[in-house]
């Protein structure tokens, strides 16, 4: 469970992206324990609070090459908030979600279509070129992936938890395709600094998790 610590330093992240829309404490405290409830349900294991807080954290890192941070910040908040390992439009509906609650806290049209632009981009992890607002959430969302190993290695047995419903085999053989599609792009990350810093550790922390994924297969299948 977060700590109470955690969850007010989150509640201030939230409120001061709100405050700049005019939208009041009650409003925000409201529409902030639906998204609690939402990240808190069962079968979720690094799709967490503890991930949003994280790519919000990078975000800021990152917010020299943003041109809407209050819109970064919110689709930043609901790009996993609907989550179905056994789906394929969470995205889609993630997006649905986001509309539907902006637009009932009075957020501006143009605001909720670019934050619900920002979701969808989330699906394929693609941007165009000078879309640097989707470059920097994609590039948050996937730091992850830069990790020291210790983290990474509890981030790849969280996913594992979330696919539990898949046989070991079926897993490793799906879990290997997403990775691999990584290692064939000619950039993971889109923004300079994640490029320079983080690029060069992600792909040392996949090429580990296959070559792990692989060994660990052929080792506990009876041959």
């Amino acid at each position: 469970m977060p700590t109470e610590n955690f969850m007010d330093i989150l509640f201030s992240n939230w409120q001061h992206t709100l405050q700049s829309f005019g939208v009041d404490q009650i409003a925000a405290q409201k529409a902030f324990n639906l998204l609690v409830t939402a990240y808190s349900t069962p079968g979720r294991y690094y799709h967490t609070l503890k991930h949003i807080h994280h790519v919000l954290d990078t975000i800021q890192i990152l917010q020299g090459y943003i041109n809407n941070l209050a819109a970064v910040q919110l689709a930043a908040w609901f790009h996993d908030v609907v989550y179905d390992t056994e789906a394929q439009d969470n995205e889609e509906r993630s997006a649905d979600y986001a509309f539907k609650l902006l637009s009932n806290l009075g957020i501006p049209e143009s605001t909720i279509n670019t934050v619900t632009h920002l979701i969808l981009n989330t699906k394929n992890h693609q941007a165009a070129v000078n879309d640097y607002d989707s470059q920097v959430l994609l590039d948050a969302d996937l730091a992850i992936l830069a990790a020291n190993s210790v983290d990474y290695q509890e981030y790849a047995h969280a996913i594992r938890q979330e696919y539990g419903w898949l046989s070991e085999l079926d897993y490793i053989t799906g879990r290997q395709q997403v990775l691999e599609r990584f290692l064939l792009r000619s950039r993971i990350y889109h923004t300079p600094l994640m490029l320079e810093f983080a690029e060069p550790c992600a792909r040392g922390n996949i090429q580990a998790e296959i070559k792990f994924l692989l060994s660990d297969y052929f080792y506990s299948t009876p041959q």
